[in-house]
C-alpha cells in the first residue's frame, strides 16, 4: 500500500508541476494551446459542416428520391400492392404512396392550379409512389429497378435521375474522404508541435536532467514530468478547439438559417455534440501523449551525465 501511495503521489506531483510549468509561461504556453486548437478545431467543424449540410435547400435525401407515376384509372389496392412491394425492395428505404385524391388535393391548394382543376370533371392525377431509395444503392441497382417497374402494365412513368444519385454519393465520399484527410493531417501536425515544444523543454533542462541521472534517476522518472506537460498541451488544446468550434459554429447558424429559408428548407443549428466532443478531446489527449513520447525518446536517451 506505501508503495501504490508514493507512486501516485509521484503521479500527482508530476502532474501538478507540469501545469505550474505552463502556467510560468503563460505566453508560450498559450500560444502553442492556440495553435494546438485551430488544429483540431479544423476538422471537426468541417465534419460537422457536412453532417448538418442536409439541412442546407430542404434535404440531400429529397434528392435521391424518384417517382412512379401510375395507369390512370389503377384501382387504389393495386397500388397499394406495389408501394409495399416496393417497401420491402433490398435497394428502397422507404416507399410513399400518394393517391390521385391527395394529389388533386395538393393541387387545388395551389392558385396557379385549383382555378383550372374545378373545371375538370375527373380526376386526370394518376396515383404516385414517391421511392426513397437506400443510401448505400448503387446507381446500377436502381436503374434496373427502374427497368424492372418500367415492364409493369400498370405502371405509366418513372421518374429516376441516376446522374443526381451519382452527384450526390461522388460528393459525400468526397466530403467524407477530405474530413479523414484533414484530421488525420492536422492531428499530425499537432503531435509535431507538442514534440518540438517538448524538445525544447529538454533542451532548457538538459542540466537539470543530467543531474538527476547521475544521482541515480531512473528514465521513468526523469521522462514522467514530460509527458504530462504533453498532457495538459493536449488537453487544454482540445478544449480551446471546442470552444473554438462552439464560436464559430454560433456564428454560421445565422447565415445557414437565411440560405435554407431561401431553399424553403428546414434549419436546426449546428451544433457540438458529445460524440464530437469526445472525438475532440481524445485527439488531442493521444497527439498530446504522442508527441511528448517521440521528442523523449529521441532526445532524452541522447543525454547521458558527464563524469
Amino acid at each position: 500500500m506505501k508503495f501504490l501511495r508514493n507512486y501516485f503521489r509521484r503521479h500527482a506531483q508530476n502532474c501538478i508541476g507540469a501545469i505550474g510549468a505552463l502556467s510560468r509561461q503563460p505566453l508560450a504556453s498559450g500560444l502553442t494551446i492556440a495553435v494546438i486548437g485551430i488544429a483540431l478545431a479544423m476538422p471537426s467543424a468541417l465534419n460537422v459542416l457536412v453532417r448538418n449540410g442536409r439541412t442546407v435547400a430542404g434535404s440531400w435525401d429529397d434528392i435521391r428520391d424518384f417517382s412512379v407515376y401510375l395507369q390512370p384509372g389503377t384501382p387504389i389496392d393495386s397500388a397499394q400492392r406495389l408501394r409495399n412491394q416496393l417497401d420491402d425492395s433490398e435497394f428502397v428505404e422507404s416507399a410513399r404512396l400518394i393517391s390521385a385524391d391527395e394529389a388533386l388535393i395538393e393541387f387545388g391548394a395551389d392558385p396557379e392550379f385549383g382555378d383550372l382543376l374545378t373545371t375538370l370533371e375527373n380526376n386526370p392525377l394518376p396515383h404516385t409512389i414517391v421511392v426513397r431509395p437506400i443510401e448505400a444503392a448503387a446507381p446500377e441497382d436502381l436503374r434496373e429497378l427502374e427497368q424492372a417497374l418500367t415492364r409493369r402494365t400498370d405502371v405509366d412513368l418513372v421518374k429516376l435521375d441516376t446522374d443526381w444519385v451519382r452527384r450526390l454519393n461522388a460528393m459525400l465520399d468526397l466530403a467524407r474522404r477530405g474530413v479523414w484527410i484533414a484530421a488525420v493531417m492536422l492531428v499530425g501536425a499537432v503531435i509535431v508541435i507538442i514534440g518540438n515544444t517538448i524538445r525544447l523543454d529538454i533542451q532548457n533542462r538538459r542540466a537539470e536532467i543530467e543531474v538527476s541521472k547521475l544521482l541515480g534517476a531512473s528514465d521513468g522518472f526523469v521522462r514522467r514530468p514530460f509527458l504530462y506537460t504533453g498532457f495538459w498541451y493536449g488537453l487544454l488544446g482540445g478544449l480551446f478547439a471546442l470552444l473554438l468550434l462552439a464560436i464559430s459554429l454560433w456564428l454560421l447558424s445565422g447565415p445557414i438559417e437565411r440560405l435554407a429559408s431561401l431553399y424553403g428548407g428546414t434549419f436546426e443549428a449546428p451544433g457540438v455534440d458529445g460524440t464530437t466532443a469526445l472525438a475532440i478531446l481524445a485527439g488531442g489527449l493521444l497527439a498530446g501523449l504522442g508527441g511528448a513520447w517521440t521528442a523523449v525518446a529521441r532526445h532524452l536517451a541522447a543525454i547521458q551525465p558527464r563524469v
